[in-house]
């Protein structure tokens, strides 16, 4: 009985649950008998392939729904696509598994993930690794897969590859000249490197974030290398271990550049967007490199062909840029930059800290301040720079290159007072260019012998106009220097190891200064020339697996107007200790004929007022340069440790080239000064994280022979120099801040008023720089973030300021007698205040 009952309940539970299924089925119908009836509810046409969706059962949307919504409903329950063709056609498209691919990427260097690593579709997606070095893109029917980041070398990987793997290993390779010719990479920044041969190599272009910079400014990024500073704020007065800026060999494209800031020292006047590499070279420079007692930076932009046209244009709050590169044939292209000022257009906020900068202190600003009655000034200031290269090969053996350069800048200031009835005013107009032209011809004989020639010619000028007109007085004043020549250059492979490197090099400066008053009358007119050939021969030996690097060399000099010969020896030794610790000694002889010296500090308005001479061998003698320096590179799991020590001597300054504004301003004598010194620099770096802290000594003493003092401090001693940086470079953000503390230049103090001469009163100084100014101290910070649309253009923002905490720094100070009152004035000059500046660039 109870089987029989146990039987009847199974059997109606089993039918319960048939029936329960029977009724869920009836709702699901066939998705073509939906589509049917939509088409008759709406009046539309489907267009569809039976087979793929021939077994597809759902169930039916309501009658009430519109047929945009019932659409909707069927692509969620079917997962298909429904494309209106138009208002009565609609096409159905079964939805495709999209595909993917995936990888990592690592530094091939020390085996580190890689966040932000661009990963480029070549048709147009893109992506970027995260903090593991993983990505992950839609394959959307692209063959290669481009990987690029800053400091490395791109990659192009055949799609293919990626697919036959789950997820692979990417390895990137170090992006440096050579690797094994390289003992510091990421010096301070990425695209900064340290070479064999005490060489700092800078790609402006691949170059990282640094404090208070938005563009990879070449002079900027010059000054944040230990032993490299400004003392007064300016790209135009560059110390390199004590010299002074006329003492820099700067060379752009093989041409001598005698202007190198804009804003008279503010800014640049190189284009921060054209130039690819730079060498700076602080001491143990190549025998090619003459006519200099300091250090050499060579600027040289791209001369090798391209893929595609290239455009970008840039605005700041102080100029506008346009640049441009593009094919003209096969083997040739032309590249154009050019940069102007817009203060034309407006006057930034930024402008107007550079100019009070500029010109505090000078003739501009000093009318301003003796005539206060009804004073009016209207000023006029802009700059600009154009760069022309032509690069065209000839077959496989031959390259010519064409390279121009023009910079100018024009400041004129109408000033008017009314005092006692009688209109006062002043007129001042200042022009200041450079132009350059090098044509460079490079034969590749064979493998292992290659020559190159060089024909170049600068051409500088300044030229300042003063006029008063209440009193019918013009003052003219001008400068310039006139430099031709050409140099040939052969190079010989002899083994793998060994390389010898010979040429000539023959120049002619000439140089003219002008000076003329029409009321009282005065006109002086000095035209020098000098003419110099050099023979130059470098020896080069390199093993990498001894780890030895030797070069030696030796530049020859003849002067033909002196009929006097030098012999300039050159050396860089490096030898590695160890895989992590080298040692570094560099030595060079070096001379100069063509230097600066300051007439008078009212010169040129006081805005430029050092003019360039040519030395005669007697009361302007030649300057002559020794250095020598042995140092230490630790270089171990992303530590960098860095120790210089060098001695410096040079020979034949005069103490009107040395900026003087206390007894020593007209004395005109000739000397020399030695600097001992000591430059260290620890860095570390953390994935993205750079962080770094150098310290800079220098004992820098002028020897006057003849004086009452003989000895005492350089006028560009800056004895303790301490920098601080920390940067964070991260896929597409940058951000910087950093900060520079230093001891202050020496200054003379004034005893008080000599008045003797009661027509003219003199004042008594204490001994020569007896004192120093109060410390210096600045910090910056800076940022840039850029992204790329999906046609490819790519844009970038910035932001930099300049003295974040607005410290007022004195960068100088000098005293003069007030006519008036028969007293002492105590004249300072002050650093930028707080300066922002924002840039927006775009590049396709």
């Amino acid at each position: 009985m109870f089987f029989i009952k146990s039987n009847y309940v199974l059997f109606f539970c089993f039918a319960f649950a048939l029936s329960i299924n029977a009724q869920d089925g009836s709702k699901a119908i066939a998705l073509k008998a939906i589509l049917q009836s939509i088409e008759k509810q709406h009046h539309v046409y489907f267009n569809y392939i039976e087979d793929e969706i021939a077994f597809v059962k759902i169930e039916p949307p309501k009658k009430s729904l519109s047929l945009n919504e019932k659409l909707v409903y069927l692509h969620k329950k079917t997962n298909l696509q429904f494309e209106k063709i138009d208002p009565k056609f609609i096409t159905i498209i079964p939805k495709k598994e999209v595909e993917r691919v995936c990888g990592y990427v690592f530094s091939k260097d020390d085996n580190l993930p890689q966040e932000g690593t661009n990963i480029q579709l070549l048709n147009g997606g893109s992506t970027t690794t995260d903090k593991k070095g993983y990505f992950e893109i839609a394959t959307e029917k692209a063959t290669e897969i481009g990987i690029s980041h800053i400091g490395f070398i791109s990659q192009k990987i055949d799609m293919l590859d990626l697919k036959n793997k789950n997820c692979p290993k990417i390895f990137l390779e170090l992006e440096v000249l050579k690797l094994e010719n390289v003992t510091a990479n990421h010096y301070l920044a990425s695209g900064i490197t340290k070479t064999i041969d005490g060489t700092f190599v800078v790609k402006p272009k691949k170059q990282g974030i640094l404090p208070g910079l938005i563009e990879p400014d070449v002079l900027q990024t010059m000054l944040q290398i230990p032993g490299i500073y400004t003392a007064d704020e300016s790209l135009s007065s560059i110390n390199v271990r004590g010299g002074t800026h006329d003492q820099n060999l700067f060379l752009w494209n093989g041409i001598k550049m005698y202007q190198t800031g804009h804003f008279f020292g503010l800014i640049s006047a190189f284009n921060p967007n054209l130039a690819t590499t730079v060498s700076i070279s602080k001491n143990g420079s190549s025998a090619f490199f003459g006519e200099s007692v300091s250090s050499v930076v060579d600027i040289s932009s791209n001369t090798n062909k391209f893929e595609k046209n290239s455009f970008s244009a840039g605005i700041n709050m102080i100029n506008l840029d346009v640049y441009s590169k593009f094919n003209i044939n096969k083997n040739g292209f032309l590249e154009i930059a050019a940069r102007k000022s817009i203060t034309d257009f407006v006057e930034t906020p930024t402008y107007t800290k550079y100019y009070n900068k500029a010109f505090q202190n000078t003739s501009v600003s000093d009318f301003s301040t003796n005539q206060n009655i009804d004073y009016q000034n209207e000023e006029k200031f802009n700059f600009y720079d154009i760069t022309l290269k032509y690069s065209q090969k000839i077959g496989q053996k031959d390259h010519l290159i064409l390279d121009l350069i023009t910079i100018n800048d024009h400041l004129n200031v109408e000033q008017k007072a009314t005092i006692n009835d009688v209109v006062q005013s002043e007129s001042n107009s200042l022009f200041q260019k450079n132009h350059g032209a090098n044509l460079s011809w490079k034969r590749n004989w064979n493998s292992k012998n290659s020559s190159k020639i060089n024909v170049f010619s600068s051409s500088y000028e300044i030229d300042a106009e003063k006029n008063k007109i209440q009193d019918n007085q013009i003052v003219k004043q001008e400068n310039s220097v006139l430099d031709n020549g050409f140099k040939i250059e052969n190079s010989h492979i002899i083994t793998s190891k060994f390389s010898f490197n010979n040429g000539y090099q023959f120049n002619e400066i000439g140089s003219t200064n002008l000076d003329q008053v029409n009321t009282p009358a005065f006109y002086r007119k000095i035209k020098e020339v000098l003419s110099t050939h050099a023979l130059i021969v470098e020896g080069k030996y390199n093993d990498t697996l001894s780890k030895i690097y030797l070069n030696a060399g030796m530049r020859l000099n003849y002067i033909v107007e002196f009929k006097k010969y030098l012999f300039e020896p050159r050396l860089q030794f490096n030898y590695g200790i160890s895989n992590s610790l080298s040692l570094e000694i560099l030595g060079e002889f070096k001379s100069q004929n063509c230097f600066q010296i300051i007439d008078q500090q009212g010169d040129y308005f006081g805005v430029e007022k050092r003019r360039w001479i040519l030395s005669n061998n007697n009361t302007i003698p030649i300057q002559k340069s020794k250095q020598a320096s042995i140092g230490f590179s630790f270089n171990k799991n992303n530590w960098l440790i860095t120790l210089e020590n060098f001695y410096k001597k040079v020979t034949g300054i005069n103490s009107s080239g040395q900026g003087f504004q206390n007894q020593l301003e007209f004395a005109k004598i000739n000397g020399d000064y030695d600097v001992l010194g000591s430059e260290i620099l620890v860095q570390k770096k953390i994935n993205h994280f750079i962080t770094w802290l150098s310290y800079a000594y220098n004992d820098n003493n002028y020897h006057f022979p003849g004086m009452e003092q003989t000895e005492f401090s350089n006028n560009f001693e800056l004895k303790n120099v301490v920098s601080w940086a920390g940067t964070y470079d991260i896929g597409n953000l940058k951000i910087a801040l950093g900060s520079k503390w230093y001891s202050g230049r020496p200054i003379t103090t004034p005893i008080g008023i000599d008045n003797s001469d009661s027509l003219n009163p003199t004042i008594e100084y204490n001994t020569p720089n007896n004192k120093n100014l109060d410390d210096f101290f600045q910090v910056n910070f800076s940022t840039t973030y850029k992204w790329e649309s999906s046609n490819n253009t790519q844009y970038k923002l910035g932001l930099s300021i300049i003295n974040v905490f607005d410290k007022q720094n004195e960068i100088s100070e000098y005293y003069r007698i007030n006519p008036t009152t028969n007293t002492i004035e105590d004249v300072k000059t002050y650093s930028l205040e707080r300066t922002p500046n924002l840039s927006f660039r775009v590049a396709f």
